[in-house]
């Protein structure tokens, strides 16, 4: 017996063979075919996107940055004479370069050897000085909760902005009065405020010490100073590092404080002193010693260079990651 045959006006209409029944189109619906969703291109993070213009832009400032020092250590190569009579981003016929180093330190009864030593007393009593009450105040302003606290940022705010030369006459008077000039404290007790120190360690010590690391300290019976050296010394590193850098270098390169300050010779550090070795050269007899106010600024950024490559190593941030349990 044939079956019953089936209309395909119904609701179950038959759906011809190979089919699926999920694609059967109802009648008097015409249905379009499903549009397929365009992939976004995402940059992944090992494909970073490129610039032409950051690129020609860091190109530019990398060269600014660079030709000085290529000037200068090809010039300090040179002799007094050949400093004229060469290009200066080439070598001379002479190679001068360890006599210059020789002369640099007996020059005028070895004075720059003690403009050295000046200058490394400046900066390790003066920056590390101002690094450390940098990291003590940045702690205590991001860490406790006291009054006057919106009054102690308004004012480190303020002085971020003030110039160190507007402020350079107000304390010669003022230490002129307590007959501290001509003196190393009078280079070294200013050079102990660094506002933008405080506020970089300020800012450093809000993420990256945990509250509940200081927490877990204090209910193991730690106390704030045994806290601060064993939980948050360590974690603070990195910011440490970095404004001991900014105080070491604005120390290493301050000229407009000592100028005003002394008048010894003897107290100069190597930016007062080889400014005066520069300047001797207008003066009545005499002599123009270039070739070594060249070289001993060469010698000068020695140390530099070797602290940022020193410390680079302990710029790591995130110490403190997974530390505590969210």
């Amino acid at each position: 017996m044939a079956p019953p045959a089936v209309t395909a006006s119904g609701p179950s209409a038959a759906v011809p063979s190979g089919r699926p029944r999920s694609a059967a189109v109802p009648s008097g619906r015409p249905r379009s075919a499903p549009r397929l969703r365009a992939p976004r291109h995402r940059h992944s993070a090992d494909r970073p996107r490129r610039s032409v213009l950051l690129t020609l832009l860091t190109s530019l400032v990398l060269l600014y940055s660079l030709v000085p020092l290529v000037w200068l250590a090809f010039s300090a190569t040179k002799t007094q004479e050949g400093l004229s009579r060469s290009f200066g981003l080439w070598f001379d016929g002479d190679f001068a370069l360890w006599d210059n180093i020789g002369r640099t330190f007996t020059y005028d009864d070895g004075v720059f050897t003690r403009w050295l030593l000046n200058t490394v007393l400046y900066v390790g009593l003066g920056a590390g000085g101002a690094t450390f009450l940098a990291v003590l105040g940045g702690y205590a302003l991001a860490k406790f909760d006291f009054p006057g606290r919106r009054a102690v940022f308004a004012v480190v705010i303020g002085a971020v902005a003030v110039p160190g030369t507007a402020l350079a006459v107000p304390t010669f008077l003022m230490f002129s009065r307590m007959g501290l000039t001509n003196t190393p404290w009078a280079v070294i007790v200013p050079s102990l405020v660094s506002p933008f120190g405080l506020y970089l360690m300020w800012v450093f010590a809000t993420e990256a010490v945990p509250a509940e690391l200081m927490e877990a300290a204090r209910i193991d019976g730690a106390g704030e100073v045994r806290t601060f050296f064993t939980v948050a010394l360590p974690l603070l590193a990195p910011g440490i590092v970095t404004v001991l850098l900014f105080t070491m270098v604005a120390t290493w390169n301050n000229y407009f404080l000592p100028l005003v300050m002394l008048k010894d010779p003897d107290w100069y550090p190597l930016t007062l002193g080889l400014g005066s070795w520069n300047a001797q050269a207008a003066t009545a007899g005499g002599e123009a010693v270039f070739n070594l106010v060249v070289t001993g600024s060469l010698l000068t950024i020695v140390p530099l260079i070797a602290a940022f490559l020193l410390l680079q190593k302990y710029w790591r941030s995130g110490l403190a990651a997974g530390s505590v349990k969210e």
